[in-house]
């Protein structure tokens, strides 16, 4: 792999963040939440940029904010929203920017984890309902990734320890 960089992608609720969040202390390398980027860049939460601006105006923020993030990136995991990988673009300069991991879970996991969190613009205040149609529209979406791990049952240690492997033998 020409750069040293990990990419996390999957649905929301799938521990992209909490994974990057473990990895980056584990590797000593810089964490970035893409969320946090985009509200950092715009000056707004999330749920307010897509009420306002909405979704395509925050879509194509998400894609310029990807893109300077990892340009030039050494030793950096990013930690994307989980529609990131929903623009050809986006999913070939995280390929570009080195090893893409996609996070994933049972339709439950993910419902339980998520169902009682105000940050979900596309969840509406229910999660039981808009999860399983959201998981079935992406369900390939993330089919791109060089790895895929299931984080239902694994322990952060765990997913860490695979994510390493992989890194090293990339």
């Amino acid at each position: 792999m020409s750069r040293k960089a990990v990419i996390l992608v999957g649905f929301m609720g799938t521990g992209k963040s909490t994974v990057a969040l473990a990895l980056a202390a584990q590797l000593g390398w810089r964490k970035v939440d893409m969320d946090t980027a985009i509200e950092e860049d715009q000056k707004s939460s999330i749920p307010d940029l897509f009420t306002t601006r909405g979704e395509a105006y925050f879509r194509q923020v998400e894609s310029d904010v990807l893109r300077r993030t990892v340009q030039g990136s050494d030793e950096i995991i990013v930690s994307t929203g989980g529609g990131a990988v929903l623009a050809e673009n986006n999913r070939t300069i995280m390929l570009e920017a080195g090893l893409v991991v996609a996070l994933t879970a049972s339709e439950q996991t993910i419902v339980n984890r998520v169902k009682n969190d105000p940050n979900r613009p596309l969840l509406q205040g229910n999660a039981a309902a808009a999860v399983p149609a959201l998981l079935e529209a992406r369900k390939h979406a993330y089919d791109f990734a060089h790895v895929k791990i299931d984080t239902t049952d694994k322990s952060i240690d765990e997913i860490v320890a695979i994510i390493v492997s992989n890194l090293e033998q990339a």
